[in-house]
């Protein structure tokens, strides 16, 4: 409860009722589907969730970890329930090698997530990852190389005849050291469709177990991702063979065009917690996986994430990298379940979904109503009487809400002892105080 004299934001945290909106546990039993963690296809009504922050989301410039924090980090995306962890780029350095390996050792093992490591589509780089994870039970190279045409020619300065050839040789030394290998064709998005599933199948010829098709540079609009999608399983045609979402949000698409690849047969979903990422970062896991929970009766999948981990993951990435997310943040801001509006405030005290399409509860998190210049009486006599401990009569009601409205319309912060005195002050030949 809070104290009368602890400053706050004119705002108080109230736990409304909450429907019976359960989510299902990452089990057999409760989604009637396969093991989260099967490294094998994921079958038609589930969508495995493959988590990058450690890797792409670390890329974004400021979000840099250390080991420990990594470690910390990891420990918290199996909890959440993850199916991948892509723990790092291994080549990069010894200290991410030595990072990938703690990780490994730390939640790789007894049934946790895959622990997966970046590599380049060449022999030193798929070397080094394999080394990086060889500590976990179940573990993931994941290899790429760029289909595009601008980035064959003026990065790469390669031929198509020889991505593909190299495509080859990287998949089939990647599968002599991993049971489990990922591929995907980097600027897949702006790829020739042609040559983009002419590589897809070549990987998967060698033994690639999942095809992933990144929108690297956040350029295509959900109806082509879908239509993508759709060309790429069918181009694959292996029920061995998972298809899977990476999309990045320069035009702010990415969770958009990762759930038209789920609706369009896609079966993992690359993701990062808070959306981190490189430039305007990437699909947030914890809009992608609400959005495919709220509307699942639309989606027709399930996941196997322990929702109520969301908010705590959001805030151990918060402080891992010290970058604040916008109040409005969808699932995880500060303002994703806060009210101020008097109209909205009554609405949510009587019947909590005639404004929150999901419970705060369901993610971690709780209800807030604000007590602002906009709020009624309805919620400021909520307040009042649940976390001051004071029951007023109409007539005290009514003048201590109007001397609040007036503090209200000349700041934003009241403090908790100032309110309390409003109320005194307003009411005191008629207060009741609680024992």
């Amino acid at each position: 409860m809070l104290s009368p004299s602890t400053p706050i934001p004119m705002s108080s945290s109230y736990s409304t009722r909450s429907s019976s909106d359960g989510h299902p546990k990452a089990s057999a039993d409760a989604t009637g589907f396969p093991d989260a963690h099967d490294p094998t296809h994921a079958p038609g009504g589930r969508v495995r969730v493959f988590d990058t922050t450690l890797r792409d989301g670390e890329q974004a410039p400021g979000c840099s970890m250390t080991p420990d924090e990594k470690r910390r980090v990891a420990r918290q995306l199996a909890a959440l329930g993850v199916d991948v962890i892509e723990a790092g780029f291994p080549a990069s350095s010894a200290g991410e090698v030595e990072a990938i390996q703690h990780i490994a050792r730390d939640v790789g093992r007894n049934g946790g997530p895959i622990i997966c490591g970046l590599a380049r589509a060449n022999t030193r780089d798929i070397d080094i990852c394999a080394e990086a994870i060889a500590p976990a039970t179940r573990r993931r190279i994941h290899t790429f190389i760029a289909t595009s045409d601008i980035h064959m020619e003026h990065k790469l300065r390669m031929s198509r005849a020889r991505v593909l050839e190299t495509i080859r040789l990287a998949v089939t030394h990647a599968r002599t050291l991993c049971e489990d290998v990922e591929f995907s064709a980097e600027d897949a998005s702006r790829s020739d469709p042609e040559f983009l599933c002419e590589a897809f199948v070549a990987a998967v010829g060698c033994g690639a177990t999942t095809i992933n098709v990144p929108d690297t540079v956040g350029y295509v609009t959900p109806s082509e991702y879908a239509a993508l999608i759709a060309r790429v399983v069918a181009a694959v045609g292996s029920s061995d063979v998972t298809v899977s979402t990476h999309c990045h949000n320069d035009l702010g698409m990415a969770v958009a065009n990762t759930l038209a690849g789920v609706k369009a047969g896609a079966r993992q979903v690359e993701c990062t917690i808070n959306g981190l990422g490189e430039r305007a970062g990437n699909a947030s896991l914890e809009e992608v996986v609400m959005a495919l929970h709220t509307r699942r009766a639309l989606y027709g999948v399930t996941t196997g994430i322990n929702t109520r981990e969301i908010a705590r993951s959001s805030a151990f990435v918060t402080d891992a990298t010290g970058v604040q997310m916008p109040c409005n943040k969808a699932i995880v801001g500060a303002n994703a379940f806060a009210h101020e509006a008097g109209i909205h405030q009554d609405g949510v005290l009587k019947h909590r979904e005639t404004y929150e399409i999901m419970s705060a509860e369901l993610v971690g998190a709780t209800t807030n109503l604000v007590l602002g210049k906009h709020s009624g009486r309805n919620a400021f006599h909520q307040h009042v009487r649940d976390r001051l401990g004071v029951t007023l009569a109409q007539d005290a009601l009514e003048r201590a809400f109007a001397r609040f409205k007036s503090i209200a319309d000349e700041r934003k912060v009241v403090s908790a002892d100032e309110l309390h005195h409003v109320v005194i002050a307003a009411c005191q030949p008629e207060v009741t105080i609680r024992v």
